[in-house]
């Protein structure tokens, strides 16, 4: 128990799922989360999320990922859980161009209501079929470089890449608390308080890890 009491209260960042309906998005949380697959996963309606730990340099980070439903009569319903997310996964079916077609139109929806900085990755899901590829790796790599974005791509049918997709926008959205909490005597003054303080130095420096290069590179 003391332990735990010394480590404080966990942090809690808000993840939002985005993309066109049936490029994956539950089976990826439900990969991450459960580590299980649904071949028969039905439509999303609304709102889902789940809660995952992680630990990040001997911190506890509690990961609350949304899973919103791709489909258009839905979006008025859940732009409002855009708000308050730290990262976003924007995630498009590698067998459909026109998946990979509407990412530009998630991101401009993810950017007019999110009211935080948000660390957002491009993920290329189904990459186990690659018999029938529509898109290919270099358009990704190209579209997440003209964005700015992380870039993966995944199979939550065989499990690769998931975890470290969302590890590295967990890594990142920790990364970035980081550097507001160093240039922040108000969030200094509430870490000191009942939270486990992210500044590791005592010069008030910023922590030695880094987050890994974007695997777009």
């Amino acid at each position: 128990m003391g332990k735990e009491d010394d480590r404080g209260e966990e942090y809690l960042f808000k993840i939002v799922l985005i993309g066109d309906s049936a490029v994956g998005k539950s089976n990826l949380l439900s990969r991450f989360s459960r580590d299980e697959f649904d071949t028969n996963s039905k439509a999303t309606i609304g709102v889902e999320f789940q809660t995952q730990l992680v630990e990040i340099e001997g911190k506890e980070v509690k990961a609350q990922i949304w899973d919103t439903a791709g489909q258009e009569r839905f979006r008025a319903v859940t732009s409002a859980y855009y708000r308050g997310a730290f990262g976003a996964l924007i995630v498009y079916d590698i067998t459909r161009s026109d998946t990979f077609e509407s990412v530009k139109r998630w991101l401009q929806e993810l950017h007019t209501h999110c009211d935080t900085a948000v660390a957002q990755m491009l993920v290329g899901n189904k990459c186990d079929l690659e018999d029938i590829r529509a898109v290919s790796v270099e358009e990704g790599k190209a579209l997440a470089e003209e964005e700015g974005l992380f870039f993966m791509e995944t199979s939550a049918l065989d499990a690769t890449n998931v975890d470290k997709a969302f590890e590295i926008v967990i890594r990142e959205i920790f990364n970035n608390v980081s550097r507001k909490l160093l240039n922040s005597d108000a969030y200094k003054a509430e870490l000191s308080v009942n939270r486990v303080s992210l500044v590791n130095n005592q010069d008030g420096s910023e922590s030695s890890w880094r987050n890994p290069s974007c695997c777009s590179r």
